[in-house]
């Protein structure tokens, strides 16, 4: 497992041959000016939360990776209905995707996306992979 930080609360995670984007917010961080959402992989793009500074660079990136979306329900359907492959997860669920076990958990936090719709109740992550348990809590 390769965690690799972006800025912000942004993170690269390579497991099991791939590539997860958590909380894409890199275009703007101004930490990095070389970084680029142009050469990212993704396979999956985990959303804590829909604040702007968490859900920046959704869009870009899962429009040219093909990447799955996952998050609470209500984050998951928003992009499901722009026509983005995603997975709505529930708090205490977890799945079995290829780079390992997630578990959504829950989070104390608020969750409105920059057009002020709902973005549910935020969450966090607990990925089981390769030998290695890693908690993340968003904000």
């Amino acid at each position: 497992m390769k965690i690799t930080f972006y800025g912000h609360a942004s993170l690269g995670i390579a497991v099991g041959g791939n590539t997860t984007i958590v909380d894409p917010h890199i275009s703007a961080n101004s930490n990095d000016a070389h970084m680029t959402i142009d050469t990212l992989k993704a396979d999956y793009i985990l959303l804590t939360h829909a604040h702007g500074d968490h859900i920046l660079d959704v869009e870009a990136i899962a429009k040219r990776t093909n990447a799955v979306i996952v998050s609470n329900a209500e984050i998951a359907g928003y992009y499901g209905a722009k026509g983005f492959q995603s997975h709505p997860m529930n708090h205490g669920g977890s799945w079995n995707f290829d780079f390992g076990k997630l578990k959504y958990v829950n989070a104390i936090h608020s969750s409105s996306f920059p057009d002020g719709s709902y973005g549910g109740n935020p969450g966090g992550f607990v990925i089981e992979g390769e030998h290695k348990n890693v908690y993340i809590a968003g904000d």
